[in-house]
């Protein structure tokens, strides 16, 4: 069982007797399972339970942590370079809805952020994402031109970080740290 169609991220192989298996939680809306036998018995398999995680606990952390952003006398005492941390993680590893409120709240932390507080090199691999869902955009001209709830965020979210970094002085700096060096010479040959 993983949280990606690849088996790569959050995975957990069980074989045997039911003692075998542990309860464990996979971030994210999505359960990818794979079952393979051995053809060693002829029992019907396994049967296991699948249980929405803490209720709650996304849903209410991200209610908090919207609302201390939102309150200005608030945020000069938060942390707010740990929690951009944070939220890229979440941002990255999360998917669906999750996913779309963790790029709100960093869009949040950008917008009320008073000088350098964010590591927006963090970005990378949302960058990376964004960059792979605009090429697919590009070379897909048989479909309209409709951007999914994702494409979206992340279009609001590098246009307002662009924008800070610019009145911060960094913009070099920063467009630098998103892209790879092999990006930046297939840019410059362009």
């Amino acid at each position: 069982m993983s949280s990606s169609s690849d088996f790569q991220q959050d995975r957990h192989s069980f074989s045997g007797s039911p003692q075998k298996w542990n309860d464990f939680e996979l971030p994210g809306d999505t359960l990818y399972y794979r079952f393979t036998s051995d053809m060693s018995n002829t029992e019907w398999g396994y049967k296991f339970t699948v249980t929405a995680g803490h209720l709650g606990r996304f849903q209410t952390g991200f209610e908090i942590l919207k609302q201390m952003l939102s309150e200005e006398r608030v945020v000069p005492h938060l942390p707010l370079a740990k929690i951009w941390e944070w939220q890229v993680g979440v941002a990255c590893r999360q998917t669906g809805h999750q996913r779309l409120k963790a790029i709100h709240l960093l869009l949040k932390i950008v917008q009320c952020s008073a000088q350098r507080d964010c590591d927006l090199t963090l970005l990378k691999p949302l960058w990376q994402l964004f960059t792979h869902m605009e090429n697919n955009l590009c070379h897909d001209v048989a479909k309209p031109g409709i951007l999914l709830p994702l494409h979206r965020a992340l279009a609001e979210l590098f246009f307002v970080t662009e924008n800070r970094v610019t009145e911060l002085g960094s913009l070099q700096e920063y467009l630098l740290a998103l892209n790879t060096e092999d990006h930046l010479h297939r840019c410059t040959a362009q």
